[in-house]
């Protein structure tokens, strides 16, 4: 069990699948969420789920979003302004294929003179897929301020570290209903 604390983002606005999908069905859970909070509580003693309320079925942590705007950013902030912790893992709720061995070749690599690991594949960084540290908060809120919500723009201007992967299928996210479909059958 890794001390750090992990973060499920929960709680985008699922405007692709038309459902919240951090609500659907998977496998053998009652919900995608249910199932990401099952598989990181195997590896890290707290799980967080963050989202804008309490929308989750079972029992949990939920870190609400301080902000009323909508984005990763925005959760990336809220962990940090309610957690007092130097660093935090985070996954987002719709990509259930990053397993136990992504994860742990991120807290292995992780060092105290970046602002961030970050998982990237072939098909491009992986931003909800990463250990982030306080020390990138005054940057992300100074994106906030700039209404720059993307955490790739506040990679680019921070002190991070990427961890190579070689396959991308790890990294699948569940978008719109075809991909749910695809990745249940």
């Amino acid at each position: 069990m890794h001390n750090i604390p992990a973060v499920i983002f929960a709680g985008g606005k699922s405007s692709r699948m038309g459902v919240d999908k951090a609500l659907l069905p998977y496998q053998a859970f009652s919900t995608l969420s249910a199932f990401q909070h099952h598989k990181l509580s195997q590896i890290f003693s707290t799980v967080y789920m963050s989202a804008k309320d309490n929308k989750f079925e079972f029992d949990c942590h939920v870190i609400k979003d301080i902000y009323a705007q909508s984005s990763p950013l925005i959760g990336l902030i809220s962990a940090f302004e309610t957690i007092e912790v130097d660093e935090i893992f985070i996954l987002s709720v719709d990509a259930p294929l990053v397993d136990s061995s992504i994860i742990e070749k991120l807290v292995l690599e992780r060092v105290k003179t970046v602002d961030a690991i970050i998982a990237q594949s072939s098909d491009g960084v992986q931003p909800l897929c990463g250990i982030y540290r306080r020390s990138i908060l005054p940057i992300a809120r100074s994106h906030l301020s700039k209404n720059n919500h993307r955490l790739t723009s506040l990679l680019k201007v921070s002190n991070v570290k990427y961890s190579y992967f070689e396959s991308n299928t790890p990294f699948t996210n569940i978008n719109t209903p075809e991909e749910y479909q695809k990745l249940i059958l």
